[in-house]
């Protein structure tokens, strides 16, 4: 939830769009924690107690040279208290099984997570699988209230400067006035590149400077539709066109489908496979979120053939209100 400082500031629809942009531009490697303290498998148990008691941490890693072998956590401490086994070494009762997150992961990875499975904390890996990092849902909390705070900041010191702030900004090239056409190429499970075409989008839009709330609706659409043809999809083109009166997001992709696309703007609904569920991506196409950031919005798909998805934002004034979940939908990934 926002502090009461940015609710104080932002009206609800606002805010849940401001939330979400946050979100969808911050990586796993934004909110971990670096600081982290580690034990060998050669420690008691009893001494990563002492570390837990030291400072105030309910879970260690359990690395030698940056290669995380497990994870003691405090029910493991408390189980080894009730049945007297607490100078053990650690190596005999570490969790090893361990589900961890990778450093350049999109955070909606690791919020999905945190729902998913229900654990308290994420060993974070680099690109060498060595660990770089542990990721709780305090982590996340903190770094989103933080950037909406500093987005606050920036918005009360640009009042006093409203009505300059109302004419366009002006910017060298094309972008920043007249007609505006790109067309991005998505592939099929290309995550670490997933959101590069909306955050593209959103620069543009800034350019132009159009309202915050109308960037973060387009931002919101378009992030979405990109990661679902990363994940779900056999990868496409997602193109921007950008009118004198609106900003149309176009997302078509060359499969497998949607069986049912009435089930499919069912808040849940996913055709994921169990690779991709595995990752995090499981309980949705947040297909809903788009049309709530849309004043208007087209889905068509055939089997065998692909889906076309068309988000339009009109400029100007809201005409309709729409407004984004609270909830964030993003317990899809």
């Amino acid at each position: 939830m926002p502090s009461t400082k940015t609710q104080s500031l932002v009206e609800p629809s606002r805010s849940s769009l401001l939330t979400l942009e946050i979100i969808f531009k911050l990586k796993v490697r934004d909110v971990m924690t670096c600081d982290m303290i580690t034990a060998a498998r050669t420690d008691t148990l009893r001494q990563v107690q002492k570390i837990m008691q030291t400072r105030q941490i309910s879970g260690v890693p359990i690395a030698e040279d940056g290669r995380l072998f497990g994870l003691i956590s405090i029910d493991n401490i408390l189980r080894a208290l009730d049945f007297g086994y607490i100078e053990d070494t650690v190596e005999s009762h570490m969790v090893r099984n361990l589900i961890v997150l990778e450093d350049d992961m999109p955070l909606t990875f690791a919020i999905s997570w945190f729902e998913r499975y229900g654990f308290g904390r994420f060993p974070v890996l680099n690109r060498e699988e060595k660990l770089v990092g542990i990721v709780t849902a305090g982590d996340i909390m903190s770094k989103v209230l933080f950037e909406m705070n500093k987005e606050v900041n920036r918005i009360e010191t640009e009042q006093p400067a409203s009505a300059a702030a109302s004419a366009p900004v002006q910017t060298t090239g094309n972008t920043a006035s007249g007609r505006y056409f790109r067309e991005f190429n998505i592939k099929k499970f290309d995550f670490e590149n997933g959101g590069s075409a909306s955050n593209e989008i959103r620069r543009v839009l800034k350019e132009r400077g159009l309202s915050p709330k109308l960037i973060r609706r387009v931002a919101i659409a378009s992030y979405e539709l990109e990661i679902n043809m990363v994940a779900h999809s056999d990868g496409g083109k997602l193109s921007c066109y950008i009118g004198d009166d609106k900003v149309e997001i176009i997302a078509k992709d060359t499969g497998p489908g949607i069986p049912n696309v009435e089930q499919a703007m069912e808040e849940g609904f996913s055709t994921a496979t169990d690779w991709i569920r595995s990752l995090g991506f499981g309980a949705g196409l947040g297909l809903p979120n788009i049309k709530r950031a849309s004043d208007s919005f087209d889905i068509r798909s055939q089997m065998g053939l692909g889906t076309m998805v068309t988000s339009t934002v009109f400029l100007g004034e809201d005409p309709v209100q729409q407004t984004c979940t609270d909830q964030l939908a993003l317990d899809r990934r």
